[in-house]
């Protein structure tokens, strides 16, 4: 299933050059370039307060855009470089390049966890502690998932979830090759903070045998 691709809105800058772009810059908006694709590239300006919300907000060079411009065809674009003033570190400039629906793109896409209720560890007092809320896989363009499922409806605790353990999406992989840790199910405070006090009892009883 497709998840919900963010709509980026520019407009066509008339006049390519140094020119154009300081022009665009006095106005609010960042200059920018539109390539790939199989087609032309055309030149694009962006609100500076929209392109500045989508930096904060991060992983904007690993998100995937819908390019919604007045009079063109939406398509989808991902980014390539941002340039940014030396001094104010303020965007300056972008490039965007189009994908095809084959395209492949790596993302960062969002862990869903599903059998809490029946996970024994957690209805022994253990904890779900969640290691990566997203994971980035290298996906097609027309077949992005919305999330990935992580079953941990077996888990006891101590137990561990890694990457391997999840079903993904057909043509998708991670882009981390070894088999890293999702979650684990940890065990309750009160049992760590008693398991310590008997680690700290047993080191005293030690010292204690050898004098």
């Amino acid at each position: 299933m497709a998840g919900s691709i963010p709509d980026l809105t520019a407009e066509l800058r008339t006049g390519t050059g140094k020119g154009a772009a300081r022009q665009a810059r006095r106005d609010g908006l960042v200059p920018g370039v539109v390539y790939g694709g199989g087609e032309d590239p055309i030149a694009i300006n962006i609100p500076f307060n929209v392109l500045f919300k989508r930096l904060k907000q991060g992983r904007f060079l690993s998100t995937l855009f819908n390019l919604k411009v007045e009079g063109q065809e939406d398509v989808r674009v991902i980014c390539r470089n941002v340039q940014r003033d030396v001094v104010k570190d303020l965007p300056t400039h972008l490039d965007l390049m189009r994908l095809r629906r084959t395209s492949k793109v790596k993302l960062f896409i969002h862990v869903e966890f599903e059998g809490e209720e029946a996970c024994p560890g957690i209805r022994k007092g253990g904890v779900l502690t969640v290691v990566r809320p997203e994971v980035e896989l290298e996906v097609t363009a027309g077949d992005i998932p919305e999330s990935i499922v992580a079953d941990i409806s077996a888990l006891e605790v101590g137990d561990t979830l890694t990457i391997s353990s999840i079903n993904l999406p057909e043509g998708a992989r991670a882009t981390i090759d070894r088999d890293f840790v999702i979650a684990n199910i940890s065990a309750p405070s009160g049992l760590r903070s008693s398991e310590n006090e008997e680690d700290d009892d047993a080191a005293e009883g030690e010292e204690g045998g050898e004098e």
